[in-house]
């Protein structure tokens, strides 16, 4: 079973940048696709983006060209960089390890606690 921890939510103005960070802890990091989803008071937990263990990186429409995916096999950490935030960007992210299934990502059980991102206008 891996363990994530998510770090590096904060308060930030429309416009700014933030860069969320989950440590993960087990031996099959490395070979497993990671994502980033995130939730909104009152809305279900959208994906945000995901990274395959070789590179490959898909996103959300909402967030294409503002936010990078990015991991780290040797620290065990997957990156959110998340720049031009939005006030609709205001959620609880949450670091998942998925599995490949047909080229699709789907998320596991496998869930951090979250770190709460608020965008201010």
């Amino acid at each position: 079973q891996v363990q994530l921890v998510e770090s590096g939510g904060g308060l930030v103005q429309a416009g700014g940048s933030l860069r969320l960070s989950c440590a993960a802890s087990g031996s099959i990091f490395s070979i497993n696709p990671m994502g980033w989803y995130r939730q909104a008071p009152g809305y279900q937990r959208d994906m945000v983006a995901t990274i395959t263990s070789g590179g490959t990186t898909n996103y959300a429409d909402s967030v294409k060209g503002r936010f990078t995916i990015s991991r780290d096999n040797v620290k065990k950490t997957v990156y959110l960089q998340m720049n031009s935030l939005k006030p609709e960007d205001t959620a609880v992210y949450y670091c998942n390890v998925g599995v490949i299934r047909a080229s699709s990502y789907y998320p596991t059980n496998s869930w951090g606690q979250g770190t709460r991102v608020t965008v201010s206008a």
